[in-house]
């Protein structure tokens, strides 16, 4: 089996039209292509070499991540020494992908990357996470060198990310005991010392995802007597294994068991400063978070697909009265819907992928020369956009993920609730998506500035004004209404000037935004291929209850109600 080759939808992505930009952008119209003999020549070209290493990918994931996923579920990560000693099956899958030169994917070639785009490189985050969600985060972790690649001098680049690109393994390293979505609170403290000219590190991080990994992106206090964002900067630290950091334990988790979570101790640990002094928090974590939410929006979207794919199974095989349970109707609409959420998170990621590839790239040739005035517009509209989809897309897929391991589970019964079936590890695992990288909470909070300024709306409308298959025109006219809902719920919370109220119905604003646009990605996927129609349609009937929903509680509900959910 190959992962990649078996599911159509992800080759389609490929096809978009916006790929045409970003391929010509990330290659910089191939001028590479005499330098490197793996570098593409047209655009032809370098879709053809995206396939090709996401086939190679698709295989691994099918024949050696998810037979090793029950494995590496039970058997888990130890400390030993003070030191990861990762699962059996998790280091297998470590050194097939390193053998295989699937990491740094997205690094330059000067450094040893691919040079890939992030729509080819979150779609083989799809795929891992597909196998074994665990997994997926150490081998994205390499994420962590996008930080190093953007902001870090050019000595420390050549120093690590050659390293990266040959399976170093990452991390982020950003909280502690009394400093979990606050990062403003870190205490870890840098000091720099005069005498040799080097940074040292000391204090506690906690829930480190992947924590013993060699090279080490560290939010640490280096302003004395600093308490706010403004005293934190940036650090890369080498892992040598110099007993500078310990590991004091590893986390006993529901899910995820093979990703090792980490509580760590520095002691006078050498590092460089990344950047500027002061900007850890406000620039650099704020990157490489935005970066780390799509690539729980790819992990989710995986879940998804390995929930879906379990219960189809299950259901075409499991018989009852005489037929397969997958004939009645409680069942396959139970499946159809968890497809229509797989297939609108799927819509919603891509399009996301699309929007930050084209404004990093514009970023990145912001740095070997001027703009044109068309570019910067450009460029600052498709930021604004990656801004506004990224907390909808990590909030939507994460929660979806959710629901559609709990159904998958539903469907089996309960042979679900055993351990003989992989719906119960997928189920476990879907857990920590809604939480880790910012909460569904937190991206409402981020979200929802999107929803007051009309960001959304405007896309809305735009994504309202391009052609579909007229089979679909009864669909756009609900959907139009479904705007409009939308746009008189928004206009009736700004007038009320209140932020308590807003911060109130926030959720409910950010929700119908999200469904209306997934309705339309689905829309124009639908006209572009058959294959989208039938979650079109049934996505577009649950939004639409959704939405109705969300607007007459918004309609029916006045400022001073909000007293009446405090809870005393």
């Amino acid at each position: 089996m190959n992962y990649f080759n078996n599911n159509p939808a992800l080759k389609f992505q490929l096809s978009h039209p916006l790929m045409q930009k970003i391929v010509s952008l990330r290659e910089q119209n191939f001028s590479e292509k005499d330098l490197f003999d793996y570098a593409p020549k047209d655009f032809e070209d370098a879709i053809d070499n995206y396939e090709r290493v996401l086939e190679i990918v698709g295989e691994i994931a099918a024949d050696i991540i998810a037979p090793n996923a029950e494995s590496v579920d039970k058997e888990g990560p130890q400390v030993i020494n003070n030191r990861v000693k990762y699962a059996r099956g998790t280091q297998e899958n470590h050194d097939a992908l390193t053998q295989a030169g699937l990491y740094g994917m997205t690094l330059p070639r000067q450094y040893g990357g691919l040079n890939f785009p992030l729509t080819p490189y979150v779609m083989s985050g799809e795929l891992v996470s597909r196998a074994d969600a665990g997994f997926a985060n150490i081998w994205g972790l390499q994420d962590c060198a996008e930080t190093i690649a953007e902001f870090a001098d050019e000595e420390t680049k050549k120093e690590f990310l050659p390293r990266v690109c040959e399976g170093a393994t990452c991390s982020m390293d950003l909280t502690e005991p009394d400093a979990g979505s606050d990062l403003q609170a870190v205490q870890l403290k840098a000091t720099f010392n005069e005498h040799d000219g080097i940074w040292y590190l000391n204090g506690v991080k906690r829930f480190i995802t992947n924590g013993d990994a060699q090279i080490k992106l560290v939010l640490a206090r280096s302003e004395e007597g600093s308490a706010d964002a403004r005293g934190l900067s940036y650090f890369v630290a080498d892992n040598n294994f110099d007993h500078t950091i310990k590991v004091r334990r590893i986390e006993n988790k529901l899910g995820i068991k093979g990703s090792p979570t980490c509580e760590l101790v520095f002691s006078n640990t050498p590092a460089r400063l990344v950047g500027t002094r002061r900007m850890g928090l406000i620039k650099y974590v704020m990157s490489l978070m935005n970066g780390a939410r799509l690539g729980v929006g790819a992990q989710s979207v995986g879940v998804s697909q390995a929930a879906y794919e379990e219960a189809l199974a299950y259901a075409r095989d499991r018989k009852q009265f005489g037929k397969a349970i997958i004939e009645f109707p409680a069942v396959y609409e139970m499946l159809s819907i968890i497809k229509a959420k797989l297939d609108a998170s799927r819509a919603l990621l891509y399009e996301t992928a699309r929007f930050v590839d084209v404004y990093k790239a514009y970023e990145a040739l912001e740095a070997t020369r001027k703009l044109t005035p068309e570019e910067r517009s450009e460029y600052k509209e498709y930021q604004k956009l990656a801004d506004a989809f990224t907390p909808i897309l990590k909030m939507f897929s994460s929660e979806y993920a959710n629901q559609n391991a709990y159904d998958s589970i539903q469907v089996h019964g309960g042979s679900g609730f055993m351990k003989d079936y992989a719906c119960e590890r997928i189920y476990r695992d879907a857990r920590i998506l809604t939480i880790y990288e910012g909460t569904s909470q937190l991206q409402t909070v981020a979200a929802i500035r999107h929803v007051t300024t009309g960001n959304y709306l405007k896309q809305i409308r735009f994504y309202q004004q391009q052609p579909i298959s007229s089979e679909f025109s009864s669909l756009r006219k609900r959907l139009e209404s479904m705007t409009t809902l939308f746009e008189n719920a928004v206009n009736r919370v700004n007038e009320s000037k209140n932020a308590e109220y807003i911060d109130f119905q926030a959720r409910r604003l950010v929700e119908i935004a999200g469904h209306i646009i997934m309705c339309y990605l689905l829309l124009t996927d639908a006209t572009r291929n058959d294959m989208f129609k039938k979650s079109a349609e049934i996505y577009l009937k649950f939004a639409e209850v959704e939405v109705r929903k969300h607007a007459t509680f918004i309609k029916h509900f006045e400022v001073e109600q909000i007293d009446r959910y405090r809870i005393n």
